[in-house]
């Protein structure tokens, strides 16, 4: 578990980018099972998080003519039961965080691994997100 002085502003970063956070299992399961489309940002304290992803993030959420229904967050290394039932959405794909999910009614049709953050700058990643949101939106 990592401090609260460390979580909170990333946290509130989140927020501000107006993604629910899911704290509980019961509201991942709540969020994900609904028709239409969800974002799941799976956040994390890695530089890559704070670097690349959160911004990407931010600037595709601004930029983009087409976004998901719900945009939520589970906060890996914090949040370990709701992380762990986010992850069982799209348990095909290895966990990884920062990483983040699209689904279209319940089932993954995109997904950004970690490898695909690092070493990216934000506009590339908000690229990525993007273009999934367009394609399925």
């Amino acid at each position: 578990m990592y401090p609260s002085e460390i979580t909170e502003p990333i946290r509130d970063e989140v927020k501000a980018l107006g993604l629910t956070q899911l704290t509980t299992e019961a509201e991942v399961e709540a969020a994900l099972k609904q028709p239409g489309t969800a974002l799941v940002f799976v956040n994390s304290v890695c530089g890559c998080a704070a670097g690349g992803a959160r911004p990407g993030l931010a600037l595709a959420l601004t930029g983009s003519a087409k976004k998901p229904s719900r945009i939520t967050t589970v906060f890996a290394g914090v949040d370990r039961e709701a992380t762990n039932k986010a992850r069982s959405f799209f348990a095909e794909y290895p966990a990884s965080s920062p990483s983040a999910c699209l689904l279209k009614d319940g089932e993954p049709v995109w997904v950004l691994h970690r490898h695909q953050i690092e070493g990216r700058m934000p506009a590339q990643i908000a690229e990525a997100f993007s273009k999934a949101f367009a394609q399925h939106c």
